[in-house]
C-alpha cells in the first residue's frame, strides 16, 4: 500500500512516499531555515508563506523520486498537530484537497507520535511495549508506548523544551540559530571542562525543567564574559553535559518504573552525538535496548507521517 505523507508543522515543507508502513520510496524536505536565522528563531508567517510556495513542487518531487503517479497512491497522511497553526493549515488543506479530488483515504497524524515511529522505518523493528523519549525544539516528553497506536504521556517539560534551551543558550553565547548543531560541535572540540551546570532534578517525577540551566549559563556569561578569552566551547560542553545527564536519568527511570526493556528516542535533538553516546552506554548497562532514528529521520520529515499513517488506517 503506497502512502503519500505531508508534513508542514514548522519551517519544513516535506513529502514522502512509504510503502506498507516501512519501505521509504522517497523523502523530500524543503526548509526555510536560512530566512529565519536572521531573526534568531522561526517566524510563523515566513514559514507558512514559504510552505504555500513549496508544497506543490515538494509533492511532485516526492512522487517523481518514488517513480509513481498520484494515481498510484492508495492513501494520504498529513500532520494535524502540534505545530504552527498557519503551517499546519497549509499541509492539511493540501492533503484534504488531494484526498477529496482522488476519492482516497486521508489519515491525520500526531507529529510527536510520528517522531517515535521514525524508529520503525529502518533496520529491525523495535519490540513493544516501550518507553519513548521525544526531544525537539518544541517538545520534551516521555511516553508509555504499549502499541504503535497507543501512547500515554508520563513525563513532560514544565518550561522550555530541550531544543529551545539549546537555541537560547546558543544565543547567549553568540553562536547563532539553530543552537543544537553548533553546541554539539563545539562541545566535541574540548576534551573536558571545569565549568559545571545542573538541571533541576524534579525528584519523584518524570518531568523536566530546562529554564534554570539556561539562566545559569546566562549568569555565567554576564559574570565572566568580560574576560578576553571567555571559554565558549567549555561552557557549551558543560551545558550539553547537564542536559544529556538529566535526559538519560529520566528516560532510564521511566523504563525501570514501567518495567520495559525498549527505549525509543525521537525528535531533532535525537541527532545530538552526546545524547546518542551516553544514553546508549547507560542503557546497555541496564540491558535496555535503545533505538535512535536514522539521522535524516530525526528532523521533521514526511516519511514518519506516511509510515504511521499506514498503521492508523489499517
Amino acid at each position: 500500500m503506497n502512502f503519500l505523507g505531508i508534513e508542514t508543522s514548522c519551517d519544513e515543507t516535506a513529502a514522502a512516499v512509504v510503502r506498507d508502513g516501512r519501505k521509504i520510496l522517497s523523502n523530500v524536505v524543503a526548509s526555510s531555515l536560512k530566512e529565519h536565522q536572521r531573526y534568531g528563531g522561526v517566524v510563523p508567517e515566513v514559514a507558512s508563506r514559504r510552505q504555500l510556495e513549496y508544497i506543490q513542487p515538494v509533492v511532485d518531487e516526492a512522487l517523481e523520486k518514488a517513480g509513481l503517479a498520484l494515481a498510484d497512491i492508495d492513501a494520504f497522511a498529513v500532520t494535524k498537530e502540534p505545530g504552527l497553526i498557519g503551517s499546519l493549515l497549509v499541509g492539511v488543506s493540501f492533503a484534504r484537497a488531494l484526498s477529496a479530488a482522488l476519492d482516497k483515504p486521508l489519515v491525520e497524524i500526531d507529529h510527536i507520535e510520528a517522531h517515535v515511529y521514525a524508529n520503525f522505518l529502518t533496520g529491525e523493528p523495535p519490540q513493544l511495549p516501550a518507553v519513548a523519549l521525544v526531544v525537539s525544539g518544541g517538545h520534551t516528553d516521555l511516553y508509555s508506548v504499549r502499541d504503535i497506536r497507543a501512547f500515554r504521556r508520563i513525563g513532560r517539560t514544565r518550561d522550555d523544551a530541550v531544543g529551545e534551551a539549546f537555541d537560547k543558550v546558543a544565543r547567549v553565547l553568540g553562536l547563532g540559530y539553530p543552537g543544537g548543531p553548533v553546541i554539539d560541535r563545539l562541545a566535541k572540540s574540548v576534551p573536558r571542562t571545569d565549568v559545571s551546570f545542573k538541571c533541576a532534578a524534579l525528584e519523584g517525577t518524570l518531568d523536566f525543567s530546562f529554564s534554570g540551566v539556561k539562566t545559569a549559563v546566562l549568569y555565567h556569561r554576564q559574570k565572566h564574559g568580560s574576560r578576553n578569552h571567555y571559554p565558549v566551547a567549555a561552557v557549551a560542553r558543560a551545558f550539553q553535559e547537564s542536559v544529556v545527564e538529566i535526559l538519560v536519568i529520566k528516560a532510564l527511570a521511566a523504563c525501570r518504573k514501567l518495567k520495559v526493556q525498549t527505549l525509543l528516542v525521537g525528535g531533532g535533538v535525537a541527532a545530538n552525538s552526546a545524547l546518542r553516546q551516553h544514553l546508549s552506554g547507560e542503557a546497555h548497562k541496564k540491558r535496555i535496548k535503545v533505538y535512535f532514528p536514522a539521522m535524516a529521520l530525526c528532523m521533521d520529515n514526511a516519511a514518519m507521517i506516511a509510515g504511521l499513517g499506514f498503521h492508523s488506517l489499517n
